[in-house]
């Protein structure tokens, strides 16, 4: 039903403000992988850097192994790296949502998914028909906003960017 829509140019950008192109270390040449608040190695935006099992890289203990398995040399290569990954994170939208999505509530679903790996609670509340919009805004900015039970400001401000590109009916 949705399996023609992908991510647009305003989804990446809501991905790529919250998720920053940082670099874990401004010493080195390249784009340094960093810690993310749940302590998982990422890079480029927001990357998720795993092992030969496919396991995220977690925890201070494993900083010089997650140096040593990747480090991307610029931006260009950041997208790519990114466009990569949200192709899997539109296969789980496209997979969960049982509803035909206009493109901005695509965009926030795509967002949300990458950031959390996605929420069966959300799938089931934007797939309800009829849809109470109400109930799934406030679950929308309430959900999702901690990282290891601490509550994040930057997760408060990117669950409510993502609950209002989702409502946005003019996208």
């Amino acid at each position: 039903m949705n399996n023609e829509l992908k991510i647009s140019e305003k989804g990446i950008a809501l991905i790529k403000e919250f998720e920053s192109l940082h670099d874990g270390d401004l010493s080195m040449i390249g784009l340094q992988p960093k810690m993310c608040p749940a302590g998982v190695w990422t890079e480029g935006y927001g990357h998720a850097i795993t092992d030969k099992l496919g396991r995220q890289i977690k925890g201070a203990a494993n900083k010089d192994f997650a140096y040593k398995m990747s480090v991307i040399k610029e931006e260009t290569m950041a997208r790519l790296v990114l466009m990569k990954d949200l192709a899997k994170y539109e296969a789980i939208v496209h997979s969960k949502t049982k509803v035909k999505l206009k493109q901005n509530e695509f965009d926030a679903l795509v967002s949300h998914t990458f950031n959390t790996g996605g929420s069966d609670t959300l799938f089931k509340l934007v797939n309800l028909v009829p849809r109470n919009n109400d109930t799934l805004k406030v679950w929308f900015i309430t959900k999702y906003i901690t990282a290891d039970g601490i509550v994040m400001p930057g997760l408060i401000r990117r669950r409510k960017a993502e609950a209002d590109l989702f409502f946005n009916q003019n996208k």
